[in-house]
């Protein structure tokens, strides 16, 4: 997960631009984050700890990161076999599936990259560094979502999986928006507008085809958007168009976070359908500014729920309270 800080001139602080009627939060649902195959080991027996807090009773469900090669081999051949299977498991105990389609990938070479070989085939995936303030500068790779061929291609694959499951999973939704190019080395004629321009495309596209199932965007940080004019644009698609809006981070009152996305979730949280934020492991480690400690369950929390405005959270099973028996 990115967690670059956008640097810059400071922008006013958002505010809906129409007047909506406001939106039940209600309480928050714990589910868990896991990849895609995590899971599998988990139901299969191979991670029996992990099966364990999955059949917990205090667990609405689990978010499954997908990579976009797990779901389409050859182009236009899409495999679902394996969400099907996830989705049977989860419902015989009454449980929630949603699923992260990830075209991004961190800390991975190129050619490791977790798309359909024909994408990389056609020059279809870019470089990039993750310069996060936390941990040490790392590579990884993205789909170039600019390229209207790559983009045509994964909007395809979003169609064909919402005619299969549409109404039947919990939610989709698509990764963060932080990713910062490696510009010395692009191949793909990348640039911070193309960029900006292929994820709002993307987020109306999977909002037109999920029209049961709750579509979601992940937004965090978006590369040359100090005025926050467009991280603005997205989150009034994102309103006018009811798509739900989270994050892969929660971490309370970290600045560059307050600075950029969570300023805009707190001003719009009453006019969008869900906010869903994750609790992923690097968080767990993240110290409270206020205490100089780890976030506890609890001020993670409330602050997702009473700041944010979230309803839904997604927590990593290496959680603390996760380790613990149910009360």
């Amino acid at each position: 997960m990115a967690l670059t800080a956008t640097a810059g001139v400071a922008a006013a602080a958002p505010t809906p631009a129409k007047a909506t009627a406001p939106v039940s939060h209600g309480k928050v649902t714990d589910n868990l984050y896991m990849s895609l195959g995590a899971f599998e080991d988990a139901v299969s027996g191979e991670d029996p700890k992990v099966k364990a807090i999955i059949d917990r009773k205090d667990i609405g469900g689990v978010q499954v990161v997908a990579p976009w090669k797990a779901l389409e081999g050859k182009k236009g051949e899409y495999t679902w076999s394996r969400l099907d299977k996830a989705l049977k498991h989860l419902q015989e105990r009454h449980k929630k599936l949603f699923v992260q389609v990830q075209d991004r990938f961190f800390d991975v070479a190129m050619k490791d990259a977790n798309v359909p070989q024909y994408v990389k085939d056609e020059g279809g995936i870019a470089p990039t560094v993750d310069e996060n303030p936390d941990n040490p500068t790392t590579h990884g790779a993205m789909a170039a979502q600019w390229n209207k061929q790559v983009r045509a291609d994964f909007q395809a694959m979003l169609k064909a999986m919402a005619q299969k499951f549409d109404g039947k999973l919990a939610g989709v939704n698509l990764p963060e928006t932080a990713v910062e190019v490696d510009t010395k080395t692009d191949q793909t004629k990348y640039t911070s507008k193309s960029y900006i321009d292929a994820e709002i495309d993307n987020m109306r596209y999977g909002k037109k085809v999920f029209t049961k199932t709750q579509f979601i965007q992940y937004i965090n940080f978006l590369p040359d958007d100090d005025d926050h004019k467009r991280m603005k644009e997205m989150f009034d698609l994102a309103r006018d168009k009811k798509i739900g809006i989270g994050g892969p981070d929660t971490l309370p009152d970290r600045k560059y976070q307050m600075e950029n996305s969570y300023k805009f979730l707190h001003a719009y949280k009453d006019a969008l359908p869900l906010v869903a934020m994750a609790v992923q492991e690097p968080d767990i480690n993240a110290k409270d500014p206020k205490t100089g400690k780890p976030f506890t369950r609890e001020r993670f929390t409330d602050f997702a729920h009473d700041y944010l405005g979230a309803r839904q959270m997604f927590w990593t099973t290496e959680a603390d309270w996760l380790q613990k028996p149910t009360a």
